[in-house]
């Protein structure tokens, strides 16, 4: 598993709930958006890359979680 990862987490779109992002490989993001592909974020969802976030943006515990053991 590459450690190359976006250091801003990009969002997923939910029908339900609040908007989330999550983290996802670097080098798949420019791909997504433009070619409509499925990313596949730390935690497991797959979506396409639709939006970029926020500074203050809410951000998936799982992600961050696991991007957080992964710099350490």
């Amino acid at each position: 598993m590459s450690t190359q990862i976006l250091e801003r987490p990009v969002t997923k779109d939910a029908d339900t709930g609040p908007e989330m992002f999550h983290y996802v490989r670097k080098e798949k993001i420019a791909e997504s958006a433009v070619m409509g592909t499925f990313v596949v974020a730390l935690c497991g969802e797959t979506f396409p890359v639709t939006k970029s976030p926020k500074p203050g943006s809410p951000v998936c515990p799982q992600c961050k979680e696991i991007y957080e053991a992964m710099k350490s």
